[in-house]
Formats: structure tokens, sequence, C-alpha cells
């Protein structure tokens, strides 16, 4: 059962209650630089980030907010912006208002804020009626809870009392607040959360903090994510990894689509089943069969969402032999079943119906065409 948290509006987004969990990211650019800020922040919209962060460490940064934004809306986008704050949070807001008023939501780190800038923020934050997400990161806990605690969960978490505590003494509202418990441990991290989901009533961003790059960074942040996700603890989601050098920062957000496809809680593309080929295959055309159709997939879906409704929840099966494939592909929308040895003849199915024989060597395009009719016969705006 989803834990039922208040509804938090985060521009033109909302989270908690009912609503799926929302996918977030972060720009890594320079905040004074507003054009590659701006479009790094398109980037990750268009790849799916329907909410985003940027650093606003000092003044300058600040004054580039607006700018951003303005930006952003020129090319007729609506994509919330977060402004992340540390140390100076508060001081900043107070003298660029104009920065508190382009953010949707404020990030406040209050291991790295004194407790008279923890409140002042509160009431900047109440002032222009935005949100506040209370994160506090295993990296930046106050020392001096740190020592009192009995290990770094425990510190985290009662960080967080203590903040909650102090928004409350305030009549902070709690439909104005997100809370998160990042640590790089994934163990830990699952912990952490499971602990605040229990503690507090308040809407949860979850993700596995500094977790490394490659492949290592990329499964430990599925892991975590997974497992919180699949418990219904979240109701925002980042995914933090390292990019290799020339990477697209837009990697990390097609992770999280992954993830929250793979638990069957949002579906952002097709699906594509298909075996990892064996022995009672011959040769390599069922991989590059397999190869083909989904990179025509991935090209045409872009037109496919705009002109087919639901044609993300389409299933796609495409394997390689008769031992598992009838019964994958008639369990698919649409699948394709290759006897094995003999690939120059397939079976297709629509529907759990078989619909055809093909064969020869043109049996790729042939499918392809045939899936194209489903698609648009099926799913119609």
């Amino acid at each position: 059962m989803k834990r039922i948290s208040p509804v938090v509006k985060i521009g033109n987004v909302k989270i908690g209650g009912n609503f799926p969990p929302v996918l977030q990211s972060m720009t890594a650019t320079d905040t004074r630089d507003v054009e590659k800020t701006s479009a790094e922040v398109l980037a990750l919209h268009a790849a799916g980030a329907e909410i985003v962060r940027i650093a606003v460490p000092d003044f300058e940064s600040a004054r580039a907010v607006p700018k951003i934004f303005e930006k952003i809306s020129q090319k007729n986008a609506v994509v919330p912006l977060v402004g992340d704050f540390h140390f100076n949070g508060a001081e900043i807001l107070k003298k660029v208002p104009e920065c508190a008023r382009a953010l949707s939501k404020f990030r406040i780190n209050p291991g790295n804020t004194a407790d008279a800038g923890f409140l002042e923020m509160l009431e900047i934050a109440r002032k222009f009626e935005k949100p506040v997400r209370i994160g506090a990161n295993a990296g930046s806990v106050a020392p001096e809870i740190l020592k009192k605690s009995k290990n770094l969960v425990d510190a985290v978490i009662r960080t967080l009392e203590i903040s909650v505590a102090a928004a409350e003494s305030i009549n902070f509202p709690a439909d104005k607040i997100v809370l998160s418990a990042k640590l790089s441990n994934v163990l830990d991290t699952i912990a952490a959360h499971k602990i605040l989901s229990e503690k507090f009533p308040h809407a949860l961003h979850v993700g596995l903090t500094e977790s490394g790059s490659g492949l290592g960074g990329e499964i430990s942040s599925a892991v975590a994510l997974g497992i919180l996700l699949h418990e219904k603890i979240g109701d925002t989601v980042r995914v933090s990894i390292t990019p290799r050098p020339g990477e697209a920062r837009t990697r990390e957000v097609e992770i999280g689509k992954q993830i929250l496809q793979s638990l069957g809680i949002r579906n952002f593309f097709p699906k594509i089943v298909s075996c990892p080929g064996c022995g009672r295959t011959a040769g390599d055309f069922y991989q590059k069969m397999t190869a083909e159709i989904s990179d025509r997939v991935a090209k045409n879906f872009p037109i496919w969402r705009e002109k087919f409704s639901g044609s993300e929840n389409l299933k796609i099966s495409i394997l390689g032999c008769v031992v598992n494939g009838p019964g994958e592909a008639r369990d698919a929308d649409f699948g394709i079943c290759l006897p094995g040895r003999a690939e120059n003849f397939a079976l297709v199915f629509a529907r759990g119906e078989k619909i055809c024989d093909l064969r020869g060597e043109n049996v790729i395009d042939e499918f392809w065409h045939l899936l194209e009719r489903f698609v648009a016969e099926n799913f119609k705006k």
C-alpha cells in the first residue's frame, strides 16, 4: 500500500498523495553562465526530468536565475527550477528576491546552514509561497550531531528530526516540505528512507548520493531506488552518478526512467522483451534483428508518442527460438519468434494470436512494417 503524504506543488508538478514518483536531475554547469545552464536544463527536461535543480552558491548565480527562467520560458518549456542553497542561502534570497520568485522550490541542507539561517530561509519560502526540500546528506551532518549519534544513519535522521521540529515551531506547513536522507551506501540509504517514511508524513525525495561512476554507480543506484520504490517509498527520484568525460548529463535521467518502468510504476517508452540467444539459435541473425528493431523503435518513438496515445505502454517481444518464444510472443502486444537454427523463418503474433509467418531475407523489414501498422491501428489519438 502506497504511503500517502501531503501533496506538494512544485511549479506545475504535484508530488505526494496518490501521484506517481517524478524524476529530478541537477545541472552541472556554472549557474552564472546563463546560456549553458539554460541549455542543460532544457536537455534534462527533454530527456524526462520533470524538476531540475541548479546550484545557487553566490549572488551572481542568484542574479542569473531569473534570466535562466526567462530563457527556458522563451522555448515554451515549463520546467520547475529548484535552487540549491548552502551556507548563505538566507542572505542570498533576501538580497536577490527576484531569484526567489523565479524558483519553484528551495533546497536547504541543515548541516550546512546555521540555525538562524535555516529559519530565515523557511520564512522567505513562506513569503514567496515556495516549498522547501530539507535534505540531510551523510557528508554534511553537523559534527555535534554526529558525535551524539550511534551511526551515520542515526545522525542523518536526528538532523531531520531537529529541522522538522524547527519548521513546526514556526507553523511552516507540511504541504510545503519535502524530506530527503541521502547516503552513499546502498543499505544505509534504504534504512534511512525507511525510517523517514515511518517517522514523518511528509513527501520524500529519494536517491543514492555520490554513488560513483559507470556500471557500479548505475547498479548501486538501481538497487537502492528499486527497493525503496517497490516498497512505495519516494515521491521524487534522482539518480546521482558521475558522468564519464564527455558523457551527457541526461544519462542519469534515462536510468531513472528505466528504474521506474522496470517496476511497472510509470511507462516512458515501449518495452522490448528479448532473450540472450544461445546454442539453440544459429549465427548472429537474432542479435542483428533485436538490435535493428530496438534502434528503429527508439528512433520512431518520439513520433509515435505525438501521434499514438498510449504507445509508451506497447510491449514488443523478439525471441530467438521456439522454446520460450511463442509463449513470450503471445504475452506481448506484438511479437516475433524465430524457430532457432532456421533463421529465415519466423512466426508473428499480435495480442496473443498468431497472424502470419515470415520467410526469406527480408524478415526484419517485413516485421517492422507489420509493427508500424499495428501501432497505427491500435494506439490512435
